[in-house]
């Protein structure tokens, strides 16, 4: 058991995180889960039994501390660290010319800072299993939205995929940028509903994600875009 592979996923409680550590737990990876609800992370668990090789960590990925101290306890606990999934992120659905400023700062640490925070303090452990970062993006990405802040921020994802792989692929270390489209997810809460169309779900990023985890040594998937059938931006 000690030689089996670790990932730690941000924001790993609910949506595509938890669908990922479902999928890793069952492939017999071991997994390490962060989030900001106890309650949340606690029922996660709960559901799965409460695994032995399930960690879950109270935190703020946007916070550097509470990064750091995320992958120090799961090296503590599992001894080595394979693979980091840069999930938590979220949207506060309004526009730039028509929205409330005052939830856009948060937004944007989460999603920008977040990921960055999360490879610097993973950097070192990676380097040892020669392992990989996941950055969960989004098509918003790639394809420009009108007044669309939220898709902003995921475009500084896109850039900071490769900015990131150009450094740490000579350390032998892999970096994968999944970009999903509509996904049926909590994301979408406080949205008001569903958007029109199919939905891709969670489980199917996940498979997106797993996937680009699991790839033999040596091989490095850089962009994955996964968008439903039927969805035209």
């Amino acid at each position: 058991m000690t030689d089996s592979p670790v990932a730690l996923i941000t924001g790993g409680g609910s949506g595509i995180g938890a669908a990922v550590a479902r999928q890793l737990l069952a492939a017999g990876h071991r997994v390490a889960v962060t989030g900001r609800g106890e309650e949340r992370l606690r029922g996660f668990a709960g559901e799965l039994g409460n695994p032995a090789e399930l960690l879950t960590l109270v935190g703020n990925a946007a916070d550097h501390d509470s990064v750091r101290s995320a992958v120090g306890r799961t090296l503590k606990e599992f001894g080595r660290l394979d693979t980091v999934v840069a999930n938590a992120g979220f949207a506060t659905h309004d526009s730039v010319a028509e929205g409330d400023p005052a939830g856009w700062t948060e937004m944007v640490l989460t999603n920008v800072l977040g990921p960055a925070l999360l490879i610097r303090a993973s950097i070192d452990a990676l380097k040892e299993t020669r392992g990989r970062i996941v950055l969960v993006g989004s098509v918003a990405g790639f394809v420009p939205g009108p007044g669309n802040i939220y898709g902003a921020t995921k475009w500084a994802v896109t850039g900071l995929a490769e900015n990131t792989r150009r450094q740490v692929t000579e350390w032998g270390v892999g970096v994968t940028h999944i970009a999903p489209g509509r996904v049926e997810t909590p994301f979408w809460d406080n949205y008001g509903s569903l958007p029109p169309g199919h939905l891709l779900t969670a489980d199917q990023i996940a498979d997106s994600v797993v996937w680009a985890i699991r790839q033999p040594e040596g091989v490095d998937v850089n962009t994955v875009v996964v968008r439903p059938i039927g969805q035209p931006n």
